[in-house]
């Protein structure tokens, strides 16, 4: 039974007022309908947006953890190429969302279905609330362990303010950009450039891994560089939507990869090699924010200390936006009043330290999340083109997304020397292809 106050009106009719007002004031986010053309955004507001998003710390560590397993040549390779397929799968899945201006629930919806969306689009929602604490909890441990503060009040004020980030809209995601982009090119640049002053390039070169061991194989690097942002860049169209035209929405993605993503696994990368210590440990003091504090100085300190908290407060916004626009969709709810739900669950999931399983984590988006981009994009581009949520369940997407995901298990099981994400995202393109001629699911088969 609904409550009622003394004009008879339903608090939830109250509470739809106060968000409809908010929405006048922030703007409209979309999260039901198609992003009208007279709404879409320039294309420097949809650039930093994505130029933002990987360009953080959090890449950094990653580049780190690359050179550490694989030795910098190696590791670079794996860089270039995973960046340059990850701007492949964003884009084509970007510039679904701009033709549209269908977020991901809603383009979800055409593929699996009008109900079966729900496990896609609910399961990455989740997967991105997940990062989000991820991210939140590594904010509050570096931090904590950096200037010795409690590190539950440390992860609940950075959560607090990336809830309010999100909470203002893409304009939020916007102008965290603008302050986060700046910030890490200036001590990115200068924490590598300082590191390999003080040993040379020769070094950084001929780096060969901890205790020159390179013992990470190829395809489970490239796993890492795709599946750092494979999720996020699954729903690409949330952001995407924004854009005026598939060009923009192709030079936004740019920005981000291989551009931004790769930037900041260079500078990880180039700092572990050039310093060379035994037993680094980049998710510790051993990245550019602890480089930064080594240097004992109060104001270059001071602003690390800024840095980090804007810097994934980029990463963290954005993944909570993409996490709370997902399950507006679902729950028929608003955005923003998602945002402030889900940031607080995230913040006390943060608070229990999951940040310590970052690389299972990345193991378990790489089986998970690449099928479901593969087979919207065998749908939308190859089998039906153009086409409207027509059906509840879609079985053949269903049935293709657990044979890539099986398969992906299998070869990280089996064979960790090939890519996990890779192997799940082109057997459940073929598998789909396959079904929908055998299930007739393309107009001219009917």
């Amino acid at each position: 039974m609904s409550q009622h106050d003394p004009h008879g009106h339903s608090v939830r009719a109250e509470v739809e007022v106060v968000e409809n007002q908010i929405d006048h004031v922030l703007g409209e986010e979309y999260e039901h309908l198609p992003v009208p053309i007279s709404a879409r955004r320039s294309l420097f507001s949809v650039t930093m947006v994505w130029i933002g998003f990987p360009m953080i710390i959090t890449g950094a560590m990653t580049g780190s953890v690359l050179v550490l397993g694989m030795g910098f040549q190696r590791a670079l390779a794996a860089m270039i190429i995973g960046n340059l397929l990850m701007f492949a799968y964003v884009g084509a899945l970007g510039v679904l969302g701009t033709r549209r201006g269908l977020n991901f629930a809603l383009l979800a919806s055409i593929v699996f279905g009008r109900k079966g969306y729900v496990f896609a689009s609910g399961l990455l929602s989740t997967l991105l609330l997940g990062w989000y604490a991820v991210q939140t909890g590594i904010t509050g441990n570096l931090v904590a362990s950096t200037y010795h503060l409690n590190y539950v009040m440390m992860t609940v004020i950075a959560g607090l303010l990336y809830i309010a980030i999100t909470f203002v809209g893409v304009r939020g995601l916007h102008y965290i950009g603008l302050v986060s982009v700046p910030l890490f090119v200036l001590l990115g640049v200068y924490v590598a450039a300082d590191a390999v002053a003080a040993h040379g390039w020769d070094a950084v070169l001929s780096y060969a891994g901890n205790h020159g061991q390179a013992s990470m194989p190829m395809g489970v690097g490239l796993t890492i560089v795709l599946t750092l942002f494979v999720d996020a860049g699954t729903v690409t169209a949330d952001f995407n939507r924004w854009a005026k035209d598939s060009a923009s929405s192709l030079i936004s993605t740019f920005s981000a990869f291989p551009f931004a993503n790769l930037a900041a696994m260079l500078v990880g990368g180039i700092t572990t090699a050039a310093l060379a210590t035994p037993d680094q440990n980049p998710f510790g003091a051993d990245n550019m924010f602890g480089y930064l504090n080594t240097k004992e100085t109060a104001w270059l300190s001071g602003l690390a200390f800024l840095f980090l908290y804007f810097n994934l407060g980029s990463v963290c916004s954005h993944c909570l936006y993409n996490a709370a626009t997902g399950w507006s969709r679902i729950m028929g709810s608003h955005m923003r009043l998602l945002a402030i739900v889900l940031g607080a669950i995230g913040i006390i999931v943060a608070a229990g330290n999951v940040w310590a399983f970052f690389i299972q984590w990345l193991t378990l988006l790489g089986v998970l999340v690449p099928p479901i981009g593969a087979i919207i994009l065998v749908d939308q581009y190859i089998v039906r083109p153009g086409a409207e949520a027509s059906v509840e369940w879609s079985p053949a997407a269903f049935l293709a997304w657990a044979a890539g995901s099986i398969i992906a298990f299998i070869v990280s099981e089996t064979a960790p020397e090939y890519s996990t994400a890779l192997s799940a995202f082109i057997v459940a393109g073929v598998a789909y292809g396959i079904l929908a001629r055998v299930m007739r699911l393309a107009p001219r088969y009917a």
